[in-house]
């Protein structure tokens, strides 16, 4: 009974659909299956209504990331001007297709970029959709109706001396480029904020911990500029890794071998590119082996899950250091955001660190995606890119929207509590580690051992047994001497 109905409502739905299409109006289009109607509105085509009705999956179209649109539109304009200049494309047709490429540069038409994200046939359905909508679009422009392909056309104009293969991995490393740009600058904020706050707790003396356990007295700041040297060093290696991104394919046709592909068109194609997009991109050494290679995106995504790793590691730092605040370590305060429990009053939970954690697990879980993905490829062709892409391009995403709400929210705001950090110094028998050197390690164990057994400090344990001089205490055992801080 429920089948039926199910079956019912779908046929209504399918009849309003169909009735809202005719009163809009419908253009005619074809390919090797037959004719389709297409809305007249609409400046997709053909292939691109099969896949919208093939690839129902996940509500995210291409349009769902905006630099992947403009990324197709930089690779169908290097590729028409490359066209050109080697005598194939006549230069009307590259005139109004520059227009059309602008166009969508500049952020309009994209919501006509319709196809799901997640899709068969290695992003050939995305790949048409830009080539039917950048067709139609030229064709407006140029004062001429959608569907007249017999002036522009999809597959011969858009598509020309290309292939799927070759148009769609190229445009998803441009998109990448793109941005990890933006990825790259708010990396940088978050690390500044994060030394900035070295600066403001330099001098403020605590002890370190390894595996949980008391160690050696160190600084607050010092403590700090340690994680933003950590994301210092995550943000260098996803500048670096940028050079696997800008080796493309453009060229390289179906599998690498240039087929219906015109001489110099390659080489042509890749010196547009990098003039569009300041990037230094070139065409790569053996076009058979990049058709197939993922290692750009193995790459790309490996350094992403390297700085989550890092990101992930600093929140969760964070947590244990505000814990408390009286039962905790309650070292520093982390900004108040919300009532943290609909139960116990008073309750503040550290949620910005907690929502980093789950970008950055999120990050990860990705990575172990595009590896899955990139290992499965099938001699000359990958046909999981279309999950690399879209694994990846999520891992941007996240991460840029996440960092600047960590930073804000967070990071800039937290303040020391000086008091238990002071309490904790002069408590801790870390400090009897500087003692190693004059004392020996047996004698140092001996103090420490007698220190945690009578709660006694271990200065105060040193006079009772006069081991050292008062000056020698003041010179070994100063705790803000004992960090190598330079004041």
């Amino acid at each position: 009974m429920k089948k039926k109905l199910l079956s019912a409502i779908s046929c209504l739905i399918l009849l309003n659909t169909t009735s809202l299409l005719f009163a809009q109006g419908t253009r005619t289009e074809h390919d090797l299956l037959g004719d389709k109607q297409i809305p007249n509105d609409a400046y997709y085509g053909v292939q691109t209504a099969r896949a919208l009705e093939n690839f129902r999956v996940s509500s995210m179209p291409t349009s769902f990331f905006p630099d992947y649109v403009k990324a197709f539109a930089i690779v169908k304009l290097a590729a028409a001007r490359a066209n050109t200049q080697v005598g194939r494309m006549k230069p009307e047709k590259l005139q109004a297709i520059e227009k059309a490429c602008q166009a969508v540069m500049d952020g309009k038409y994209h919501d006509q970029f319709l196809v799901d994200m997640y899709q068969g046939g290695a992003g050939t359905s995305a790949n048409m959709n830009a080539n039917e909508v950048l067709a139609n679009i030229a064709l407006e422009l140029s004062g001429h109706k959608k569907g007249e392909y017999n002036i522009i056309e999809p597959h011969d104009d858009l598509n020309m001396g290309q292939s799927t293969n070759d148009s769609y991995p190229t445009a998803i490393k441009i998109a990448l480029l793109l941005h990890n740009d933006k990825l790259v600058k708010e990396a940088t904020a978050l690390a500044q904020a994060f030394h900035k706050k070295g600066d403001e707790f330099k001098g403020i003396v605590k002890m370190g911990r390894t595996e949980g356990q008391d160690a050696v007295p160190m600084t607050l700041g010092q403590e700090f500029h340690a994680f933003g040297v950590q994301l210092d060093a995550e943000i260098a290696a996803m500048k670096k890794v940028e050079a696997a991104l800008c080796d493309q394919n453009m060229g390289a046709t179906a599998i690498g071998t240039g087929i219906t592909a015109s001489p110099g068109y390659a080489e042509k194609c890749a010196v547009e590119l990098a003039k569009i997009t300041g990037k230094p991109i070139v065409m790569s050494k053996d076009l058979i082996a990049a058709t197939s290679s993922q290692q750009a995106f193995v790459l790309y995504s490996s350094v992403l899950k390297s700085f989550a790793v890092a990101l992930s590691k600093i929140s969760s730092d964070l947590i244990i250091l505000a814990s408390g605040p009286r039962t905790g370590i309650f070292e520093i305060n982390l900004p108040a955001l919300q009532p943290g429990s609909s139960i116990m009053p008073g309750k503040v939970n550290p949620v910005m660190p907690e929502l980093m954690n789950e970008v950055c697990y999120k990050v990860i879980g990705n990575d172990v995606t595009v590896t899955l993905a990139a290992q499965n490829g099938l001699l000359q062709l990958n046909a999981y890119e279309p999950v690399e892409a879209i694994a990846i391009m999520e891992s941007q995403g996240l991460l840029f929207k996440s960092m600047p709400l960590f930073r804000k929210n967070c990071i800039e705001g937290i303040t020391a509590n000086k008091d238990v950090l002071e309490k904790y110094i002069n408590r801790s028998v870390g400090i009897v580690t500087a003692l190693n050197p004059v004392l020996g390690y047996e004698k140092t164990t001996e103090l420490a051992k007698e220190a945690l057994t009578s709660g006694k400090g271990i200065i105060e344990l040193i006079r009772e047994k006069k081991l050292l001089t008062e000056a020698q205490i003041k010179k070994l055992l100063d705790p803000v001497a004992l960090t190598g801080e330079k004041q």
